[in-house]
């Protein structure tokens, strides 16, 4: 079984933000897969289902970025799940738009959302898939780009993000994470 969790904000003055990369991956599995994410359980929204065989429960915590930790860690400890079991997607800003990254361990860097993780399960070897947004541009700071508005233009280039993250973790189901990796890490972002 995997926890598949997507980090995003959970009000609709953020639902068209690059910070919320997390929730648009599964919002396109659970439209894909049938799988309605409606029940209000662990601080979050959860939907149970199959995808390629294999139960998932996807996640997409209610608490505000900073506070994502808590929701994942009372699905996990509800399910008796390790981070072996667990897939989370959010966005970088070190990735360019249009692109992701697959990992296996690794820091939060200056992402709030997988900081709080880290600390509420105290480790940070676990499956994180990561959607591209790009750096702010010059005159603007970083909370106002993640949260910012984003121009129909741009929204196309994270859009691509977004199938190839929806892709990559259904590989991961499907296949592992080292065959989705392969098939999606990008040289040029190694």
């Amino acid at each position: 079984m995997y926890l598949i969790v997507g980090l995003g904000n959970p009000e609709t003055d953020y639902s068209k933000t690059r910070h919320n990369m997390g929730f648009n991956v599964i919002n396109k599995i659970s439209e894909k897969y049938n799988i309605d994410v409606n029940k209000s359980k662990f601080k979050a929204l959860v939907g149970n289902g199959i995808i390629e065989g294999e139960k998932v429960i996807l996640l997409k915590p209610q608490t505000f970025m900073n506070l994502s930790g808590e929701a994942l860690t009372e699905a996990m400890n509800f399910y008796k799940l390790s981070p072996k079991d667990i897939i989370i997607i959010y966005d970088d800003v070190d990735i360019e738009p249009g692109n992701i990254r697959i990992r296996k361990n690794g820091s939060a860097g200056s992402h709030n959302g997988m900081k709080s993780i880290i600390s509420s399960i105290n480790t940070d070897v676990f499956c994180r898939v990561r959607v591209g947004i790009g750096k702010p541009k010059e005159h603007i700071d970083m909370i106002t780009h993640v949260i910012g508005h984003i121009s129909e233009e741009e929204a196309e280039e994270l859009d691509k993000g977004v199938k190839i993250a929806e892709e990559a973790v259904i590989e991961i189901v499907r296949n592992n994470i080292d065959s989705a990796m392969n098939k999606y890490n990008k040289k040029k972002d190694v």
